[in-house]
């Protein structure tokens, strides 16, 4: 019966500890069976998640406690998956927001938590990590409490139930100094105040498509949950598409509910499951499959608009189709096509050349984490250097700002804000806390490309940095150009140590001895603010065995890695990055030094 199913979304800032408290209900629940063993962080199953520590994409667990289902959605936590955050909340009734016992709410945690409240989604606080040593039980409550009335969060919200948990010691209390309790607890707490499912039983059957999943025997398949009524297999429904409207008469084919992280099909599904569906064709996010006839629209599915963009292009260096197999520009829209269909946030655009697509997203991470699983699915690409996506507003062109928190030992803070300052950012809070400085900025979205690795270079990576959207705002801020040069290769070779000894002299390297390059590639950062021809490949001419030997004795400093995101941040408006399943190399978008002064003539 419906009144036996709780939907609850775990949501909370990076790294409070979503993924661990879901392990921990699996293992109590046994959602693996007797012998599933469920291991840490189990739900970030793809592998970005577990190497980057985040959860990015999702994920559904049901499980059976005291006669009831609970289903349990796992959300990522950073602002640049919003859209996921947004979609999966859909299917709740209530959130259980966790908060770290010493750090308290941050950044993601006001985000997720504002997302909840225009759902009109119930809060249920759990105060977690209580095993730390400096937790700070009370003043986190009250945190909590504070950031719930800035939200302008309904009276009978302020009143939140809230219970304290470790959950990577697997254990939970009512209060700080009670005794430690099983999961059970937690559940219990959970039954208690989530509320059942709140739509009509008695209608004709409706599902909300909030995500869509493809299965190689049967097609699409479409996720949401149950609004109202019930469905069948072979019941003959409508599908109404959120955009335009356009109805189309379909037929279930199979359906599917989720028992532990696995779908099993069933016969029928009620009112408040969520719930899998084949046989709808052309499927999208935000349809409504429902029964009644004539056909009535779901609430749509929540989307915020991207604010970063783009360009991906086909890799025609010379290396180009190298180290790839997916080169070309037909297998480029092939998979970015594919990616519109589960990712929200994203939007994909042919631009005027056939083999470049305008690709927007909500942040470097969001882009980020497409590029690289492109890299490692086999394609080879180029992109550009991120650009804000500006709006016209009452006929003034706007541009997002972010609202930017950071936090860093008190020797750093005055470094961090003269060089946020420069970018524009305006300090709006500061204070200290656990031998810490907290600083809170106002910034254009430009003024923050690049700025992550500026302010880990002052701070020599003691500094924490996280930021979320905040308005859009007339564009007229001058921000400040990258203040260096490039270092760009003349010739095409293997890069030597009698070459780049010299190099280095004029700035930092981002190769080494024994590296391939080509004409127009990026080899290094020049000290001064213009870029510079250099000859990476040269050699020196043997004539004794005594100049041999001191070959062997060139010194060469370690050159700069760059991760993806570091790379993108790195790039000048004239550099594109090549992204390929073995190597990130920065170039310039004109390889030739002539072609790249003509270019510069025509320009002017």
């Amino acid at each position: 019966m419906a009144q036996d199913i709780r939907n609850i979304a775990i949501i909370a800032h990076v790294d409070h500890g979503k993924t661990t408290l879901v392990d921990q209900i699996m293992r109590y629940c046994r959602a693996l069976g007797e012998r599933g063993e469920v291991t840490d962080c189990f739900m970030d199953s793809d592998d970005q998640e577990r190497e980057r520590g985040i959860t990015i994409r999702s994920k559904n667990l049901a499980v059976h406690y005291k006669g009831f289902k609970i289903n349990v959605i796992d959300t990522p936590g950073h602002a640049d998956f919003g859209g996921e955050v947004e979609r999966v909340l859909c299917l709740a009734d209530a959130v259980l927001l966790l908060v770290d016992s010493v750090e308290g709410p941050m950044p993601q945690t006001r985000f997720v938590l504002k997302k909840a409240f225009e759902a009109d989604l119930k809060p249920l606080v759990i105060i977690n990590k209580v095993d730390r040593p400096a937790a700070r039980f009370s003043e986190v409550h009250d945190e909590i409490l504070e950031l719930f009335m800035e939200l302008d969060a309904r009276d009978e919200y302020l009143d939140f139930p809230f219970i304290y948990a470790s959950g990577r010691e697997g254990f939970v209390r009512e209060t700080p100094t009670s005794e430690n309790r099983d999961f059970g607890f937690l559940l219990d707490f959970v039954l208690n105040h989530v509320p059942a499912a709140r739509f009509p039983k008695d209608k004709p059957g409706a599902i909300r498509v909030t995500s869509v999943e493809y299965n190689e025997y049967i097609g699409k398949v479409a996720i949401g949950r149950v609004e109202q009524g019930s469905l069948k297999i072979n019941d003959p429904v409508f599908s109404m598409n959120q955009q335009t409207g356009a109805v189309k008469k379909e037929r279930i084919k199979s359906l599917f509910v989720f028992e532990g992280i696995s779908k099993v099909e069933v016969e029928s599904v009620q009112t408040g499951d969520i719930v899998a569906v084949a046989g709808i064709s052309d499927v999208e996010l935000g349809q409504t499959i429902t029964a009644e006839d004539p056909p009535v629209a779901l609430r749509p599915v929540p989307i915020d608009q991207p604010t970063l963009s783009m360009e991906f292009s086909v890799n025609d260096s010379p290396f180009a189709g190298k180290e790839g197999k997916h080169v070309t520009s037909s297998k480029i829209r092939e998979r970015l096509l594919k990616e519109l269909e589960r990712n929200i946030s994203l939007k994909v655009e042919q631009t005027i050349d056939p083999d470049t697509f305008m690709v927007s997203g909500r942040g470097m991470l969001h882009l980020s984490v497409l590029i690289e699983n492109m890299r490692r699915e086999g394609y080879e690409l180029a992109v550009s250097r991120p650009r804000v996506i500006t709006r016209m507003i009452d006929g003034v062109k706007q541009e997002p700002y972010m609202q930017v928190y950071i936090e860093t030992p008190e020797t750093y803070a005055g470094k961090i804000i003269e060089c946020m300052a420069q970018n524009c950012g305006e300090m709006t809070s500061m204070h200290t806390r656990r031998e810490l400085t907290a600083l809170e900025f106002l910034i254009p979205a430009r003024g923050l490309i690049g700025m992550r690795s500026k302010l880990l270079t002052l701070s020599k990576g003691e500094v924490v940095i996280n930021s979320i959207f905040n308005e859009y705002k007339p564009m007229t801020a001058k921000i400040q150009a990258r203040t260096t040069g490039s270092l760009i290769s003349m010739a095409g070779g293997q890069c030597t140590g009698y070459a780049l000894e010299m190099v280095q002299e004029r700035g930092t390297l981002f190769v080494k001895p024994g590296d391939p390059c080509y004409e127009g590639m990026v080899v290094g950062e020049n000290a001064k603010d213009n870029d510079l021809v250099v000859n990476a490949t040269r050699e020196k001419k043997l004539t004794n065995m005594r100049n041999a030997n001191a070959e062997k004795s060139t010194k060469i400093l370690p050159p700069i890695v760059f991760s993806l995101e570091e790379a993108l941040e790195f790039l000048a408006e004239d550099e594109e990055l090549e992204c390929t399943p073995v190597a990130l190399r920065i170039r310039k978008n004109y390889l030739t030094e002539e072609d790249r002064k003509r270019h510069k003539r025509s320009s002017e």
